[in-house]
């Protein structure tokens, strides 16, 4: 008996709600990197897009527990002499705490091509609303 290579029009795609109000940030991030990439689905193949859509809502109330808030920086460059930023996370969650989320989910994806793809299928939302009720998102709960 042979494992089935499932095609991409075979792999049954879901939409997903998850409230993050509360939530460890690299928790949530690492069971969002699961859903997204389909590891937890029996038809999982690496080298197709498996996993499923998700939605995040109320991104503006997750935290980092310890010393972290006071500690974290993201960091970028504008390759032009002189454009090296650090932007603190209390700061960056206060602007715009969806690019939080959407950069912890990013570092745990797979880079290339195919991390670019999935990573499309991730939307993030600071407050409670989201535009994507047509989908008939289900709510799902975190593991931890």
């Amino acid at each position: 008996m042979r494992t089935p290579s499932l095609k991409q029009a075979d792999v049954p795609k879901k939409w997903l709600v998850i409230d993050a109000d509360g939530k460890v940030l690299g928790r949530l991030a690492s069971e969002v990197a699961g859903l997204l990439l389909g590891k937890g689905k029996p038809e999982y193949t690496p080298h197709v897009e498996s996993g499923d859509s998700v939605v995040i809502v109320n991104a503006s109330k997750v935290f980092l527990s310890g010393k972290k808030p006071d500690i974290k920086y993201y960091t970028k460059h504008s390759l032009f002499y002189g454009g090296f930023k650090m932007i603190p996370y209390r700061r960056m969650l206060e602007k715009h705490p969806e690019e939080v989320i959407k950069n912890a989910g990013w570092g745990m994806l797979p880079k290339g091509r195919q991390g670019r793809s999935i990573f499309k299928n991730l939307h993030v939302y600071p407050g409670p609303n989201h535009p994507h009720a047509a989908q008939k998102p289900e709510t799902h709960a975190l593991k931890g």
